[in-house]
């Protein structure tokens, strides 16, 4: 590395901007201004920052504010330089940079990093000038659209507005608010931060996915809404399903339950139906038919609430049921005629995308656990043909839990007799994993 070669990734984006430090300094004061954040730096700061000279720990409000305006995470505008790494400059003439007021995110990962980064800065540093009802009203619309449209488009289409309300939601609630108005903020905080969960569990990443699993829950403790707990429970059950940790997903659906026989929503179902799941993935028959019964029997009881009413992904339908059940009844052996059934009616359900409870996600496991139940059966052709339609999905859609449905299609088969059908089926199957929704170039 020559003499004048900059010394951390900062420095090198600064000279890469153009900018002098005194402009830039001036950026950032602006930028944190527009933002509702009490932060400054000088071009002092700012250049010994650069330097590398000032490697103590920043205040928060200062590292989100350099976050912006750079794209990238404070940990790495302070690592050294290496001329040998591939480091994009900030596009100034990209509408997502600096103090335009959106958060840059050159990747996926980054962007679920970023915001796992920020829901634990705010669970330890909560604080609580006045918002507008139409602001407010905009704030619901806005998660209201996330929330149908997660489970029906591709997580890069919605990721980056996610993480953008969040922030601006974090940002208010760290401001001084009305009551009733806060308590309303923190209700669709907690309903952004589980969407985000999800999005982490999408991308397999079950530890930021918990991470903003439990900050979304303090956000509904202090919103004091039973649906919205019910729902995270639930979220935090699915999310250690699928992450191999049965026990600990029948423990967040029974937690769950108290939260949503106060509630009344349809959480009161998904609770039951993940628990079924979870105990259909420990080979207990017995808790799996009787959670599966519970489920049917609360339908009697559900009186939708503003949880329920946000649609999409905050709710539960008859539709997610059929799937449940056929999921966790796959895992059974002695019921993979009940399984074909249930997946049967479930993949009728979904056959239709222009219907609202319509999910990409869960029209792919409503397949693969027909293909499971056939297998089961010595239906290899039947299988090969329930599958089809998954594995022509493309990258975009191959998210962590249709990866991990096909991957049950795969063991299922290799516990079955050989046949030229179940290798060739085999062979497509690790084609399809190999190029997962984590694995795509951002």
């Amino acid at each position: 590395m020559s003499k004048d070669a900059p010394r951390t990734v900062l420095e090198f984006l600064v000279r890469e901007s153009d900018h002098t430090y005194g402009e830039l300094s001036s950026q950032f004061n602006s930028l944190a201004k527009t933002l509702g954040v009490k932060a400054t730096i000088s071009d002092r700061h700012l250049r010994r920052l650069a330097s590398g000279q000032n490697t103590g720990e920043q205040h928060p409000a200062t590292r989100r504010v350099l976050q912006r305006m750079f794209g990238r995470q404070i940990d790495e505008l302070l690592s050294p330089y290496n001329e040998h790494d591939s480091i994009s400059p900030v596009d100034e003439s990209d509408e997502s940079v600096g103090i335009s007021g959106r958060i840059v995110t050159h990747t996926v990962e980054g962007a679920l990093s970023m915001a796992a980064q920020r829901a634990r800065q705010f669970a330890l540093s909560t604080g609580q000038v006045g918002l507008t009802a139409e602001a407010l009203d905009q704030i619901h619309q806005d998660v209201h659209e996330l929330a149908l449209a997660y489970p029906q488009r591709p997580l890069s289409e919605i990721l980056g507005d996610l993480v953008n309300v969040q922030d601006i939601m974090f940002t208010l609630l760290e401001q001084r608010q009305r009551p009733q108005q806060a308590s309303h903020l923190y209700f669709l905080a907690g309903v952004t931060g589980g969407m985000l969960a999800k999005a982490s569990h999408d991308l397999a990443e079950p530890h930021a996915a918990m991470t903003q699993a439990r900050t979304a829950f303090l956000c509904a403790d202090t919103a004091g809404h039973d649906g919205l707990r019910a729902w995270l429970r639930g979220l935090q059950s699915f999310i250690t399903y699928w992450a191999g940790r049965p026990h600990e997903s029948v423990r967040y659906a029974q937690e769950g339950a108290e939260f949503a026989d106060r509630a009344g929503n349809s959480s009161t179902v998904w609770l039951a139906m993940n628990e079924a799941r979870a105990w259909a993935a420990l080979r207990n028959p017995a808790n799996t038919t009787a959670a599966i019964r519970r489920a049917e029997d609360a339908w009697d009881r559900v009186q939708p609430d503003d949880m329920d009413e946000l649609g999409g992904l905050a709710t539960f339908s008859r539709a997610r049921q059929l799937y449940y059940a056929a999921d966790a009844l796959a895992w059974l052996p002695d019921e993979a005629a009940e399984a074909e059934r249930y997946s049967s009616e479930a993949v009728s359900a979904y056959s239709d995308p222009s219907r609202p409870e319509w999910a990409f996600g869960d029209q792919a496991g409503s397949h693969t656990d027909l293909a499971i139940s056939r297998i089961a059966q010595g239906e290899l052709e039947g299988a090969s043909e329930a599958l089809a339609p998954v594995l022509d999905l493309p990258p975009e859609l191959r998210i962590n839990g249709i990866v991990n449905s096909v991957d049950r299609v795969h063991r299922a088969l290799t516990a079955a007799s050989e046949s030229s059908i179940g290798t060739e089926l085999q062979e497509r199957i690790e084609l399809f994993t190999h190029t997962p929704l984590k694995a795509l170039p951002r």
